[in-house]
Order: structure tokens, then C-alpha cells, then sequence
């Protein structure tokens, strides 16, 4: 039987001005970052349904039933605003389920959930992803700053294992793993397991982080799942898939 998962976010638009001369016109592109993962899973047990991020805004459930037939939700480069900010309330003032708190009781009653970094992870940058104090931030085994809590690291940076009897690290240990270019800056919980993490030179921020939310499991990895923050060469490691089969089956092993 495969497990459902569902990835949020990993999406987004730029508009861009050419000027040539007195000349100008604008072009518009569309982009997503979520290939690196459902390429690694794609024909494994785990079964992904994509979620862009702007078809978050209105298709992400309001009601818990439609949560119940996942078992693990991702939320990746996603800002919570999205969420809390549906046409039905930006744009027409109603009342509608507040969508964070719904997934806080999601995972209290039995979901997994996982956050993965990026510039609208956990605060962000400029502090605009905006999960500090909100119910979803409840859930994680890290908790967010306050502020902008990017670190950039252009000459990149080498994990450090720190738990490497963990079943997660089950094959990733041994060689070094390949460089990452940044991650979001977060504070451990108490009882948090953190199973990686960048040198103590580049900062000892934590890396992957695991934890328990009422009768869910909880992880947190505070680097990208593609580029920007992943090099070419982590996504294209043969322990990159390993590293995500052995999360998301920890996730939901019981």
C-alpha cells in the first residue's frame, strides 16, 4: 500500500521590464522548485499529489476531512498568508475555517508533517513567510524568529551527522555529503531530535530536525528541496532520494 503525501507550495511567478532603447515590454514566467523531489519518489511507496502555490490559496482544504486522506503533508516555500488570506477573506471579508489551526489538529489527532526551508519557510525573508506564533509553528520541533532568518552560505556547506544510529541515516552516513548553499536560521523545542546540522564554523544551525505533535510526527529541514539552496550536485546524489524516503518513512512508521 502506497503512502499519500501531498507537497504544498514550491511555486511562483516573476514579471520581468525588457527595455531596449525608448522601448520596453514585459514578459511574465512561471516556475517551480518542486521537481527534484518528485522526480527522486516517482515510482516509489510514496505517492505525491502537487499542490502549486497559488492553487493553495483556494484549493488547500477547509475542512479536516479533506486533510484525513493524506499521511503526510508538506509545506515548502510557502508563506503562511497564503492560508490565512483566501479570496473569501482578502477579497469578499468572510468568515472561513482558519486553515492553520486546522492542520495543528490534523497532526495532534494522527498526521505527519513536515516543513522544508526555502525564502518562504519558516520566517523568511524580510520575517514575510510569517509561521513565528501560528498554529502550525505549534506543531514543529523547531520555532521560528522573529525576524528574517535566512543564512546564506555561498561557499557552501557540508552537513555534520549527529545521530548516525538513527534509522533515517540508514545508508546516508560513511561519505560526505554534497554542499548546500543556505538554510532558514530556527530554535530547537525541547525533546527535539536534530539528526543533521552545518559546522560548528558555518553557525551549528540544525538541519533536519525530528519531533512528535500530540499523536503525529513532525520533522523539519531548514534547506530548500532544489536550487537555490541545494548545489546541482545534492540534487543529483544517489543518497537524495534515500534521504527522503527514510523522513517521510519515519514520518509515518509507528
Amino acid at each position: 500500500m502506497s503512502t499519500k503525501v501531498l507537497l504544498v507550495g514550491e511555486s511562483w511567478t516573476t514579471s520581468e521590464t525588457h527595455y531596449k532603447g525608448f522601448d520596453q515590454f514585459g514578459s511574465v514566467h512561471f516556475h517551480t522548485g518542486a521537481k527534484p523531489l518528485l522526480d527522486a519518489l516517482k515510482g516509489s511507496a510514496f505517492d505525491i499529489d502537487y499542490m502549486t502555490a497559488h492553487e493553495a490559496a483556494e484549493g488547500f482544504p477547509f475542512e479536516i476531512a479533506g486533510l484525513d486522506g493524506y499521511d503526510i503533508i508538506i509545506l515548502s516555500d510557502i508563506g503562511a498568508n497564503t492560508f490565512l488570506l483566501p479570496p473569501d477573506v482578502w477579497l469578499r471579508s468572510k468568515c472561513v475555517p482558519n486553515r492553520l489551526r486546522l492542520l495543528k489538529d490534523w497532526v495532534a489527532k494522527g498526521g505527519n508533517l513536515i516543513m522544508m526551508g526555502g525564502y518562504f519557510s519558516f520566517q523568511g525573508i524580510d520575517g514575510k513567510a510569517r509561521w513565528r506564533k501560528t498554529a502550525v509553528e505549534d506543531t514543529l520541533p523547531v520555532t521560528c524568529l522573529p525576524w528574517d532568518d535566512r543564512v546564506e552560505i555561498p561557499e557552501g556547506a557540508v552537513a555534520e551527522i549527529t545521530a548516525p544510529g538513527h534509522p533515517v541515516m540508514t545508508g546516508l552516513t560513511g561519505t560526505a555529503w554534497p554542499p548546500i548553499l543556505g538554510v532558514n536560521e530556527v530554535e530547537l523545542r525541547d525533546g527535539a531530535e536534530v539528526l543533521a546540522k552545518l559546522p560548528d564554523e558555518q553557525g551549528g544551525h540544525p538541519l533536519l530536525v525530528l519531533g512528535q505533535h500530540g499523536e503525529g510526527r513532525t520533522a523539519a529541514w531548514t534547506s530548500d528541496i532544489g536550487p537555490h539552496w541545494l548545489s546541482p550536485e545534492f540534487c543529483e546524489w544517489e543518497g537524495y532520494a534515500l534521504l527522503w524516503k527514510n523522513v517521510f518513512g519515519w514520518l509515518v512508521a509507528r
